[in-house]
This record gives C-alpha cells, structure tokens and sequence, in this order.
C-alpha cells in the first residue's frame, strides 16, 4: 500500500487531469443581417439540443447584430433565429465538440406582415 502522501498526490494530479475536460464547454456565436447586408439588433436566437437539461438557451443580438450562447454542452444543435417582421431561418445538425465555439451566421429576409383586427360588441337595445 502507498503512503498517505502518495495516495493525496496522485488524486490531485488526477483531478489537475480530468477536471478540464469534463467541465470543458462549447459556445455559439455568429452575425445575423437581413437580405441588403444591413446589420439586425434584437434578434432572438434560439439554441436547442438534448444534450441540454433545460432544452434550449436564447440570446440576443446586440446593436452590431452579433450573439454568442456560451456554456453549450458538446452535442447536436438546433439554432432558430426570429425577429418581428422577418421569416424565422433554422440551422438544423450543428455539431459542437468539447471546447468547440462554432460560428452560425445568418440572413433574414422580410416576411410578410400580418395584422389581425377584432371587434367585439352587442348590438344595442332599442325600447319602442
């Protein structure tokens, strides 16, 4: 059996090993613009996967129009991009790897606006 120090030293120097990797993560980042080239802030971004416990992560874009999602576990990612007035785009099987940051651009395009008007009311009664 080894001494007391040994054993201490060898755990440390396991720990100083294996605990980068397994506690090593992965990010998504990128630039969203629309059809004319134009940078796009307020942007919500969308990460999905299994491989989180959550679900699924947002950010937002900032006023450069450029987002980062940190903190990703490795797996297999959905990523949607959304803004009001604008098609929704979805990157579908981005891999990510231990300490992996992958870049996901986007170019949103115009939709089609929509406006919905409801009127409520009762007619009013009429004593004669």
């Amino acid at each position: 059996m080894y001494p007391l120090r040994v054993r201490v030293g060898l755990a440390v120097l396991f720990l100083a090993v294996v605990t980068p990797q397994a506690f090593a993560q992965s990010a998504i980042g990128g630039l969203v613009r629309d059809a004319s080239g134009a940078v796009l802030p307020g942007v919500t971004v969308e990460a999905s996967s299994a491989a989180l416990i959550e679900g699924s992560r947002t950010a937002v874009t900032d006023g450069a129009g450029q987002y980062t999602i940190a903190d990703l576990r490795p797996g297999t990612y959905t990523v949607t991009f959304s803004l009001t007035s604008f098609r929704t785009v979805k990157r579908e099987g981005i891999i990510l790897r231990t300490s992996f940051t992958a870049t996901v651009n986007a170019d949103l395009a115009v939709g089609a606006l929509e406006e919905a008007i409801t009127v409520t009311g009762a007619s009013p009664l009429v004593e004669a």
